[in-house]
């Protein structure tokens, strides 16, 4: 049975590298700083290297059988600078899906060649409103970003088009073992396929090949994933994301997304964006080793990198766990440390339960 579990939910040096992952600015296409840490981390344990599109990829056990890799995209929802107005204030485009109410007032950091630069976000005062644009819920182009600049040259000396901005959020410690931060999308799943790898490796009776894949640009077009499953050639695959809970007040999304709460430990996918054989396999693993756990149906798509591994080559078996987390896509994600603790050992305990010559055709 499962024993490891603590109040604290993962042990100091985790605990670092995550708060290290979320400290780091890497929307989509921008992931460098948060590949950074990763890579390092990885390299304690690993063979790690890049590709071209960015992707981080962590190998422990080579040539073992058979090879499986853990798919946990590293960037996050963001903003870029798109123009810079005559009074110095920065218009900005979308990275990912927002809802533009959660930035209005919030803090912001634009990752500029010459380092971060802080702003603000701007928008005209519910006193200059009109009462019908008071009743209207903000667009992002009623937006803009302030960083205090006095005029357009004056702005253009600090941040540059194409610059990259992330909301102002750092991790927050909250009762017991739940944290908040941006960027817990998908942080977690990038820290859990390492985190996993490491487990599995360290257990010493690993057969498999194991590559944990810190993937690029999940949040517009899952072309690290699948560009990275291409060369790797996998013969099956596990894909780390986040997921809804309904633990709050006026949550009535269990019907769209089923029921789960923080620290319900992680969630298993089943339907047709997924691998029945691989799901079962999750399932009977979780059970047996007495891992909290709850399953998850996926209608038409799982909105995830696993749409995109699946369909490399010839197919890839590809399963989804999921890790429970509250408001996300905003600058106050809130998830609970025992999750990751839990996902971690599932997704470690499915690697070593792999065997040479299985066979996983449907």
């Amino acid at each position: 049975m499962f024993e490891r579990m603590t109040e604290e939910g993962i042990d100091a040096r985790t605990r670092v590298l995550l708060d290290s992952l979320l400290r780091a600015i890497g929307p989509s296409s921008y992931e460098q700083p948060a590949a950074e840490v990763w890579r390092a981390a990885a390299g304690e344990f690993a063979t790690v290297r890049g590709d071209a599109l960015g992707n981080s990829l962590a190998t422990v056990n080579a040539g073992g059988s058979p090879r499986v890799v853990l798919v946990g995209h590293i960037d996050e929802i963001g903003l870029v600078v798109k123009h810079i107005d005559s009074s110095g204030v920065i218009f900005f485009g979308e990275i990912g899906s927002w809802d533009p109410a959660v930035l209005v007032g919030q803090r912001v950091t634009v990752r500029t060649a010459g380092g971060p630069v802080p702003g603000v976000m701007g928008k005209a005062a519910r006193h200059l409103l009109s009462e019908e644009d008071r009743k209207r819920v903000p667009r992002a182009h009623d937006l803009w970003v302030d960083i205090g600049a006095s005029d357009q040259a004056d702005a253009a000396s600090a941040v540059q088009i194409g610059d990259p901005i992330v909301m102002a959020a750092e991790p927050v410690e909250l009762r017991g073992s739940r944290v908040a931060s941006r960027a817990l999308d998908n942080r977690l799943g990038a820290l859990v396929v390492l985190e996993a790898a490491r487990r599995a490796a360290e257990a010493g009776d690993l057969q498999a090949e194991v590559t944990a894949l810190a993937s690029v640009r999940e949040e517009t077009s899952y072309a690290g994933a699948r560009v990275a499953a291409f060369a790797l050639e996998p013969d099956l695959a596990i894909t780390l994301d986040v997921t809804h809970t309904d633990d709050y007040p006026n949550a009535d999304q269990a019907r769209v997304t089923g029921s789960r709460a923080l620290g319900s430990g992680p969630s298993i996918s089943r339907g047709a964006a997924q691998h029945e054989g691989v799901a079962q396999r999750l399932i009977a693993i979780a059970r047996d080793a007495g891992i909290p756990h709850t399953l998850e149906a996926d209608g038409s798509a799982s909105w995830t990198d696993s749409e995109a591994v699946q369909e490399v080559r010839g197919g890839v078996p590809c399963g989804l766990v999921g890790i429970p987390l509250r408001y996300m896509h905003s600058p106050s994600e809130t998830c609970d440390l025992r999750d990751i603790d839990l996902a971690v050992e599932l997704v470690a305990r499915f690697c070593r339960s792999l065997e040479p010559g299985e066979d996983w055709t449907q």
